[in-house]
């Protein structure tokens, strides 16, 4: 049985997606582990691997312990990735910054959510051997498709009406997110119903926070931010949407696409160059606020559009699927204890 000790504070900030991304895996490996693994959470005692899921700096003291075993890195940002999310003013920004790549320098192998960081974090110094992707996933227990009848039963309780066409955006309410083109959008579509799921869950340090909070308090009529939600009714919100649109101008592999494509919810995202090695192919690109515009506006009256989208998230949902996703993970922790 291999000991694998997870270290990480990600499930103490609510909303955002590296806290979903380490109860995913954890709720995954205790559930189809076999008795292969043996599975602690911030302990201090010996463990074959340590698994570090966030870089506080008491893990990364940790990380000069020989009781450590092999040490892996989850790789959910990079510096430069975390622009356009935090307000974090000069000089602190550099050292913060310095000190994520000296986290990651002390891992004996670091996982990436994304194959696009692997150059970026070679060109930071870091063996290209010592690195790996491995894509996230969602649990099909948590995140599931209901039919017709339920998702009117739904939409009736929640408020809205059957024949209502929804968007739904998800995720931390910051100015990466393109927050505001969707605030924008919903004004460009008075007949549309637009709800964000999320808030801000790092408080006033995040980026653009004044502004967005204005049009969260002020939103259009037919825009609502209903804050932070729970898993278990965020299930709900997929599933009443004809549409999940994240409008980021900056994504790393953001779960709340992967909800989305779980619970068979047609998908249109930006369309940025990271997404291509991930998921291309699964959703309906748009460049920009005008063309976001057209689809949405295009999308609301054709509804075989929207079954051609449906289709692609579940054949999306296949490829990312929990079951898939375990034997990649338990095929890695095993190679990296061969390795030793």
């Amino acid at each position: 049985m291999i000991k694998i000790n997870m270290f990480s504070s990600a499930d103490k900030v609510k909303g955002q997606g590296v806290g979903s991304a380490y109860l995913e895996l954890i709720n995954m490996l205790k559930k189809t582990s076999d008795n292969q693994f043996d599975i602690t959470i911030n302990q201090s005692g010996t463990a074959d691997i340590t698994h570090y899921h966030t870089i506080d700096p008491k893990f990364y003291v940790s990380t000069f312990s020989k009781q450590r075993g092999k040490k892996i890195g989850y790789v959910h940002f990079l510096p430069e990735t975390l622009e356009g999310s935090l307000k974090i003013p000069q000089p602190f920004r550099n050292i913060f910054y310095k000190y994520v790549i000296s986290f990651y320098k002390r891992m004996d192998h670091l996982v990436v959510v994304n194959p696009t960081f692997i150059p970026k974090l070679v060109a930071y110094g870091i063996d290209k051997n010592k690195i790996t992707y491995i894509p996230n996933f969602v649990s099909t227990d948590e995140f599931y498709a209901v039919d017709d009848a339920t998702k009117n039963q739904l939409r009736q309780e929640m408020g809205f009406s059957k024949d209502q066409f929804i968007v739904l955006g998800s995720g931390q309410v910051q100015t990466r997110k393109g927050v505001l083109d969707f605030v924008k959008l919903a004004k460009a579509n008075p007949d549309v119903q637009f709800i964000w799921t999320g808030g801000f869950s790092f408080g006033k340090m995040t980026d653009g926070y004044k502004e967005l909070e204005k049009v969260v308090k002020n939103p259009p009529k037919n825009l609502s931010f209903p804050g932070i939600v729970d898993r278990d009714k965020l299930v709900k919100y997929y599933n009443i949407a004809d549409l999940f649109l994240l409008p980021s101008y900056n994504e790393l592999f953001p779960m709340s696409v992967l909800e989305a494509f779980s619970t068979h919810t047609p998908v249109m995202l930006r369309d940025l160059d990271l997404y291509k090695s991930i998921i291309d192919g699964y959703y309906l690109p748009a460049k920009d606020f005008l063309e976001m515009d057209y689809q949405i506006k295009l999308l609301s009256r054709d509804k075989s559009k929207l079954e051609t989208l449906e289709e692609k998230s579940k054949q999306a949902a296949n490829q990312y699927s929990e079951e898939h996703l375990s034997t990649v993970w338990k095929k890695f922790y095993t190679k990296q204890i061969r390795n030793d």
